[in-house]
Order: structure tokens, then C-alpha cells, then sequence
């Protein structure tokens, strides 16, 4: 028996219970040592792998035999041993049997090591460009592209030519690495080695333009593909909502499939359809999704069921959120985490508590998603016992280390309650240093009690973090108007204009039969401008009937009574409830989309025009819902 066979034989004794036998791998390997004992001259060492042991040639038939026992190995020790065989045998010259080991090493989830792959790889005499294919395909899909990239240029470096696959896989390298300058350069090699006709290629192309922020450079690439399928159609959506056009990305569902391209939209189109629609409060478009779904047969996918469960959530229907989550066959933890986020957002804290607490019972254990949903709930609820219980059972019977969501929700729920100097000393204590996102909310806390110090406080550490924007210098002025300090309000002003800080300006948006209506501030650009404002009036005098004083908090401009009044008259909330009511029937629902936080007086006009009106008005503002019904807020006032 040979060294190498007894060495096997030994290692084999000591494995049980695998899926390949140790008498079989032992056997096998054994027979394929001891046929062709005869050995020949090594090859030149590649890579200075020195290889001074005898060589051993093979049949085809033993060769196939090691090519069945590599794609049925389940154990490292018996891949260990079969790369030990093939580096004893003229097998590491062989280019099928180190392509299918290479794949194994790189790609098969149970063996996968890159770095164990590149040694491999380095150990083969005369690699090809499927064995650098394999090994760069590899680092595409992990968390170290750049050496996908690195192996590409060795290939180019050796002379192996490459191919579209090479191209395509250190492409996505690029993507994953977000590496421009590197795509621009294969782009120019795909031209120069003639692969631009390949449309997969080209849609990887395409993916790293979208992902980099070229948005046109992408269109450009699309429109080179000759054959578009599904694939680069899904891409061209992605682009679109990479860069916040997802109104544009809802048109492409149907274009698509016209007569012009005839291409059906798959699982992943429904995907990034939902998410944009989520994105748009389009529930109208969101329900043709949802039909198309069930009529192609992929309801049963349970990430389509999670993102039909966050769009409703997301247009303010819980209902039928509830309805999908309670429909589905499977639900793992991004399903309760979706429908406890779901709950939060449209102010049912409680009915998430619950949640949390039904998914452990069910034997779902909770994720850090589930916990910035349920803390959420409870800032937006004013849970603030429960949400500190919730908080401190995290990292102690679950093991989730809080991060700075689940830090920023705690400061969101103590500065609603009013405790903002308990909030400051929790920032202060915080393992990791706060971001810019904690001290706006505390900054906004400090808006809805008046905390003019603490303000500043936020303000400066903002300024520290290089991140203040124009929005939190409208919350700083909102402070010092509440607090009628009108001198310092002046400063603000004067600072803003001397550096030209424009604000975002209030954006309010109802869809109707498919089409997005927007509205800003005093808006003029609605084509039913006239109607729209002479609907506003007559609303107007109706509520005042009813009630309702306009809430001048808001305003932060020296004026009279009458007249901050008159400058609240037409936010752009007001007038996209306006249009609603005036076109459509009594008693539909009007859903309103906008983009910043909905102000005092227009939460007021909102809930008092749903009693005189009798209609359901749900706005959906920067960070939350507000359900109107027969005169009242499912906020019930807290927000």
C-alpha cells in the first residue's frame, strides 16, 4: 500500500456518519493510486508552488470516477483529502477536475473559502479563464469584491484572454464595490473585445451606473441592449428608484408589457413595484400589483407577501396588510417585523406589543428590525414603561446589541413625554458615538415642548457632526416663534439668507385614477387651480362653523392674529384635501401624502373637516400616519 493510501485510510477511520461512506472515499481514492503507479516528470511550479513529489497519471475512467466523489463530498476533511490526492496526481493538470473542485471551494456554501479558493487556484501549473471565472465569480457575491477585481487583472496579466463571462463577473465585482472608474475601464474592454452585444453584460452595466448615482449613463446602456428581457427591465426600474423616480419606475410596469416590447414582468418587477408604490402611497397601482401576483401564480413567495404587507402598511391600509400576513403559509420573522412596523406606523402601539409578544409565543424570535418596529410603536404610542422594559430585555434574553435605531427610538418616545433631559443623558450615555439623526430628534422634541437651551444644545452638536440641515434651522426658528423671541428668530433669518440655506418646501400629493397630484404652498399650477381654491374657501367657512380657529403656533413671521392666519390658509395638505373633496364622490376616502412633518393648524383642519364632511382622511406624513375619522385622530392628539 502506498503513503499516501495508509495516510487516507487512517484520517477515513476517524469520520463517521457522512454522506459519502469513509470506505468508499478510502476505497475509491485508493484503486486510483494504486492503478497508474507509474510516475512522470512534475510540471513547471506556478506561482513558486514548489511540487517536488512524483506526478501520477490517469484514465478516464478513475477520472471520472474522483469527478463524482468531488460533487457528492459533504465533509472538509474529505475535501481536504481529495485536494491532497489531486496535488499527489497528474489531476492538477486537468482542467475539468479543478474547475468542479475550485466550484466547490467557492461556491458551495458548506466549504466556502475564498482564500483557501485563491491558494487553490495559484496551485494549478496552467490555469484558465474558467478557473479565474470561478474564483472572481466568488468574490461577486462576498464582502471582498475588490479581490474579484485584483484576479481579473492577474488573468489580463497572463495573457488568458478572458471572456464575457470574466467580464460580467468582475462587473458585478464593480457594482458590489460601488467602483465606477473600474466598470468605465471593462466597459472600454467589452467594446474592444466585441461583448457589447451581450445584453446580461450590459445590464450589469447598467446596474453599476444606477448604483453609482449615473442615472443617464444608465438609460444609455439600456438603450444599447438589442434584446431587452426581463432582467434589464428590472434593472431600468431599480435605476429609477435608486434615484428617487419611482413615479416614473410605476410607468415602466405597464410599458414593458405593450406591444412594442412585449415582456412580462417576474417576481422581482412585482418586488420593485411594491416597494415604489409603498414609496408613493399609490395604493390603486399597489392592488393592480397585488392581482397580478395571484394571477401568475407567486403568492406563495413570502418576500412578495412581506412587501405587500409593507406597502399596505405604507398607504395606510392595515386592514389589508393584515389580511396578506394572515393568509401566508409561512411567516418568519421579517413577516411579524413588517406587520409590528405596520402597526407602529399607524398608531397602534399596543396592537404591536401584542405582536412582539404573539411572534415569541409562536417560536419567532425577534431580529434588531422587530425591535426598532415595537420600539417605534411605543414612541409613537407614549409606551414609555413598556418601551424601557422592551429595550432592556434586547441584548439580555435575546442578544441583540441596541444600535442606533433602537437608541433613536427611545429618544423619540422620552422627548414626545416630554422628558427631554432624560433623553439628553441617554444620548450622553450611549456605547457609540450619537449620529446626526439622534440630535434631530431631540431637536424636534425640543420644537414640540419649547426647549430653547437644549435646542441650541442639539443645534451645535449638529454643527460638530458637519450634518446640519435646512430643515433643522426651521426647527430652531419654530422654537424661538413659540418662545416670542423674535430677536433671535431675526438672526436666524438674516444667517440663512447671508448663506443662501433654502429650505425644502412642503409638498403634498393625492393619487387619482393613477395620476399623482402635487401641491405645494400657495400652489397655482393645478390645471383646476380656480375650483380647487374656491372649494377651500367654502371648507373653510364650514369648519369655522364648526369650530375650528386656525393654530397660528406654526407661523414664524411677526404678524397679527389675522393675519398668521391667512398664511396658514393654504399649506399644501389644505389644498391637496381640497381637491379630494372636490373630485370625488361624498364619503371616499381621501389619502394624502406628505413629505415633511404635517403642521398643528393642518392636523386640526384635517380632523374637524372629516366630522363636518363625513369623510376619512389619512395623512401620511414624514414619519407616521394620522387616520381622520368622525372628528378624531387615531394619533388620539400624541404626535
Amino acid at each position: 500500500m502506498t503513503a499516501i493510501s495508509h495516510s487516507l485510510r487512517s484520517s477515513c477511520g476517524r469520520l463517521k456518519d457522512h454522506n459519502i461512506s469513509c470506505t468508499r472515499l478510502t476505497s475509491t481514492l485508493s484503486s486510483l493510486v494504486t492503478t497508474n503507479p507509474k510516475p512522470f516528470n512534475s510540471p513547471k511550479p506556478h506561482h513558486h508552488q514548489n511540487q517536488t513529489k512524483p506526478i501520477i497519471p490517469y484514465t478516464q475512467t478513475l477520472k471520472d470516477s474522483l469527478l463524482s466523489l468531488i460533487k457528492s463530498c459533504t465533509h472538509k476533511s474529505h475535501l481536504l483529502q481529495i485536494h491532497a490526492h489531486i496535488l499527489q496526481t497528474s489531476l492538477i493538470l486537468d482542467s475539468s477536475i479543478c474547475f468542479h473542485f475550485l466550484s466547490l471551494v467557492s461556491l458551495s456554501p458548506p466549504f466556502q473559502n475564498l482564500t483557501y479558493s485563491r491558494q487553490f487556484l495559484f496551485q494549478i501549473p496552467k490555469p484558465k479563464a474558467i478557473h479565474y471565472n470561478t474564483v472572481i465569480r466568488a468574490y461577486s457575491i462576498s464582502d471582498s469584491p475588490q479581490e474579484g477585481i485584483h484576479l481579473y487583472l492577474d488573468l489580463r496579466r497572463r495573457g488568458l484572454g478572458g471572456n464575457a463571462f470574466s467580464s460580467s463577473f468582475v462587473m458585478r465585482c464593480c457594482v458590489r464595490a460601488k467602483y465606477l472608474l473600474g466598470g468605465i475601464q471593462v466597459q472600454a474592454r467589452i467594446v474592444r473585445d466585441g461583448q457589447q452585444s451581450d445584453s446580461r453584460l450590459l445590464t450589469t452595466l447598467m446596474d453599476l451606473y444606477s448604483i453609482c448615482g449615473e442615472f443617464d449613463d444608465a438609460c444609455k446602456v439600456f438603450d444599447e441592449i438589442l434584446h431587452r428581457d426581463t432582467v434589464a427591465w428590472n434593472v431600468l426600474i431599480s435605476c429609477f428608484l435608486h434615484n428617487s423616480r419611482s413615479r416614473d419606475a410605476l410607468g415602466l410596469f405597464d410599458i414593458m408589457r405593450s406591444e412594442s416590447y412585449r415582456c412580462e414582468p417576474d417576481d422581482v418587477t412585482c418586488l420593485l413595484m411594491l416597494q415604489a408604490c409603498a414609496s408613493l402611497n399609490a395604493l390603486e397601482f399597489g392592488e393592480r400589483v397585488h392581482r397580478y401576483i395571484e394571477e401568475h401564480g407567486y403568492i406563495g413567495a413570502s418576500n412578495l407577501c412581506n412587501a405587500l404587507i409593507t406597502m399596505y402598511s405604507r398607504c395606510g391600509c392595515l386592514d389589508q396588510a393584515y389580511e396578506v400576513f394572515k393568509g401566508m403559509r409561512g411567516r418568519n420573522v421579517v413577516s411579524w417585523s413588517a406587520i409590528i412596523s405596520g402597526l407602529a406606523v399607524n398608531g397602534h402601539g399596543r396592537d404591536a406589543v401584542e405582536a412582539f409578544c404573539e411572534m415569541q409565543r409562536m417560536g419567532v424570535l425577534p431580529d434588531e428590525q422587530t425591535f426598532t418596529g415595537v420600539l417605534s410603536a411605543c414612541s409613537h404610542c407614549g409606551l414609555v414603561d413598556e418601551a424601557m422594559d422592551i429595550f432592556d430585555c434586547m441584548s439580555k434574553e435575546f442578544g441583540v446589541v441596541p444600535n442606533v435605531h433602537h437608541y433613536g427610538c427611545l429618544v423619540d418616545l422620552l422627548g414626545r413625554a416630554g422628558r427631554l433631559d432624560q433623553a439628553y443623558q441617554l444620548i450622553m450615555s450611549m456605547d457609540m458615538k450619537p449620529d446626526s439623526k439622534i440630535w434631530r430628534t431631540l431637536l424636534g422634541a425640543c420644537k414640540i415642548h419649547n426647549y430653547e437651551t437644549l435646542g441650541e444644545r442639539a443645534v451645535d452638536h449638529l454643527i460638530e457632526l458637519k450634518a446640519l440641515e435646512a430643515g433643522d434651522y426651521v426647527l430652531l426658528m419654530n422654537i424661538y416663534s413659540s418662545a416670542e423671541n423674535w430677536e433671535k428668530l431675526a438672526e436666524l433669518r438674516k444667517f440663512m439668507k447671508e448663506k443662501a440655506i433654502q429650505t425644502t418646501p412642503g409638498c403634498s400629493t393625492v393619487i387619482l385614477h393613477g395620476t399623482v397630484h402635487e401641491f405645494l404652498v400657495d400652489d397655482v399650477s393645478h390645471p383646476r387651480k380656480d375650483e380647487i381654491y374656491r372649494m377651500l374657501d367654502e371648507i373653510n367657512s364650514q369648519l369655522k362653523i364648526a369650530g375650528y380657529v386656525a393654530d397660528v403656533s406654526s407661523e414664524l413671521h411677526k404678524l397679527g392674529t389675522e393675519e398668521k392666519g391667512y398664511a396658514l390658509s393654504y399649506h399644501s395638505e389644505k389644498l391637496a384635501i381640497a381637491f379630494g373633496v372636490l373630485a370625488t364622490p361624498p364619503g371616499t376616502t381621501i389619502r394624502v401624502a406628505k413629505n415633511l412633518r404635517t403642521c398643528v393648524d393642518c392636523h386640526n383642519f384635517a380632523r374637524i373637516l372629516s366630522g363636518v364632511y363625513n369623510r376619512t382622511v389619512i395623512v401620511r406624513d414624514r414619519s407616521r400616519f394620522h387616520h381622520f375619522r368622525d372628528g378624531h385622530c387615531s394619533c388620539h392628539g400624541y404626535w
